[in-house]
């Protein structure tokens, strides 16, 4: 095990994971801290708005590339991976044109149907937003390939700030939620010129061997990805917007806005710590699978997830409908409580995230896509099981589906890359410790706030 470790550690994994979390640390904490301010410019129906929009750029964007983009990093040569760049930014531009002819022929009805019709006036977002964020996930893979992750953390200062920015000002201008639809675009798409200019000036020898030809061996030898990843990829984010865009439906009020709001809080270090980790695993995994470690390279990651999560997001969710109330105003409390009820789906989604690629670097994209759809179709059933219920706790019944799919999800991860159960075990107990003290921190910090009476 030392010697494991001590070959990580020359492999640049923790230097690696630290410029990304600070890069993205810093991107987040400008979303963080502007959030207070845009709860105050924008009313939680522009938040209601926003989430469906998100949800539809999000469902559309991460299947733009037909999922060619992660395969860049695991290919055999810079040549081969070049010709996947390339095959994965004409199918981004592709992709948004579709989108745009769809907007265009369906998106009133579309839209009037999940009850959101004055999305109509800025349906022609949708494309560009798929655009730029299916460029920045081609470059960014690409970049990941090459271990330029300062780079990468750069990218995620510029793109906070952009989109923060963005909402910022034209809140400020009473825009209305056009604002935050151009912040949101920005945030998940404005570092793609920055990337693709850094592999213009530093590799020009690969592209120069970009052609047709080798582009079309290249989709051959990868079509695993289209055939199985992409419907597997939008399954998995489906899962997760669709039922927003069904609370955003059925529920009454602005219950869309305090979900997104929830999961933006929840979701920003969450979201950065997993995305990070993923972004390593990805850029060893194939590595350590052809050297046979990868069942302790994958406990390891696991290891470093449980214990920078469990803790802390508990001590969050416990103090949450109390600082939720504080920090964003009254009107939000309800946000803060969702909170409370999608701790386990976060803690469980960031334990899975990073050793989620496994999948893909074992070449079991359609197990993925099985797993993918099943889980999909287990957090519809629940929401509409809880709507059906009493439509009061959609919400919360949205919370727990997504912790029982990411629970089912993490198991099938851990049972294919073969992880010693020794190891796990010493995992179990190390996250039993953050969980204990997390909820000692949690039941102080709720004494302190009832003692001064916020």
């Amino acid at each position: 095990m030392v010697t494991f470790r001590a070959d990580i550690d020359r492999g640049g994994f923790f230097r690696a994971s630290t410029v990304l979390v600070s890069g993205t640390a810093v991107g987040q904490a400008l979303v963080l801290l502007a959030l207070p301010v845009l709860t105050r410019l924008y009313s939680p129906e522009d938040f209601s708005v926003l989430a469906v929009f998100v949800a539809f750029l999000a469902m559309f964007s991460v299947i733009s590339c037909l999922r060619l983009e992660v395969a860049i990093p695991i290919s055999e040569t810079d040549l081969e991976a070049a010709n996947l760049l390339a095959l994965a930014l004409c199918l981004a531009l592709i992709s948004a044109l579709l989108v745009g002819i769809g907007v265009y022929c369906f998106g009133p009805w579309l839209f009037q149907t999940f009850g959101q019709p004055q999305l109509t006036a800025f349906g022609w977002l949708l494309p560009l937003g798929v655009w730029l964020a299916g460029s920045y996930a081609a470059f960014l893979f690409w970049g990941t390939r090459k271990k330029r992750f300062a780079t990468i953390a750069r990218t995620r200062v510029l793109q906070a700030g952009s989109g923060v920015g963005t909402m910022l000002g034209l809140g400020f201008l009473g825009a209305g939620p056009i604002g935050l639809f151009l912040g949101h675009m920005l945030l998940s798409g404005a570092g793609a010129m920055t990337l693709g200019w850094k592999l213009l000036r530093a590799e020009r020898d690969a592209l120069k061997g970009i052609s047709l030809r080798r582009m079309g061996a290249a989709l051959q030898k990868y079509r695993r990805f289209p055939q199985y990843a992409t419907l597997e990829t939008f399954s998995e984010h489906a899962a997760t917007h669709l039922a927003i865009v069904l609370i955003a439906a059925l529920a009454l009020g602005p219950e869309a806005g305090f979900v997104l709001l929830a999961m933006r809080a929840l979701g920003a270090p969450v979201n950065m710590i997993a995305n990070a980790l993923r972004q390593v695993f990805i850029s060893q995994a194939a590595d350590e699978a052809r050297a046979g470690r990868l069942p302790d390279f994958t406990a390891h990651i696991l290891k470093i997830a449980a214990l920078v999560t469990i803790g802390p997001l508990v001590f969050v969710a416990m103090i949450a409908p109390d600082a939720f109330a504080v920090i964003f105003g009254e009107q939000w409390r309800r946000a803060g409580e969702l909170v409370l009820w999608m701790m386990p789906w976060f803690v469980l989604k960031l334990l899975s995230a990073p050793v989620a690629m496994v999948m893909h670097v074992l070449r079991m994209q359609r197990a993925m896509l099985v797993l993918m759809l099943s889980g999909l179709c287990l957090r519809i059933a629940m929401t509409l099981g809880a709507y059906a219920i009493d439509a009061a706790y959609i919400a919360e019944g949205y919370a727990i589906s997504g912790m029982v799919v990411y629970l089912l999800a993490l198991s099938v991860y851990l049972r294919v890359a073969r992880a010693p159960v020794a190891q796990l075990l010493l995992i179990a107990r190390s996250a039993a410790l953050s969980l204990l003290i997390g909820l000692i921190a949690g039941v102080v910090a709720l004494s302190i706030i009832a003692r001064i009476g916020l």
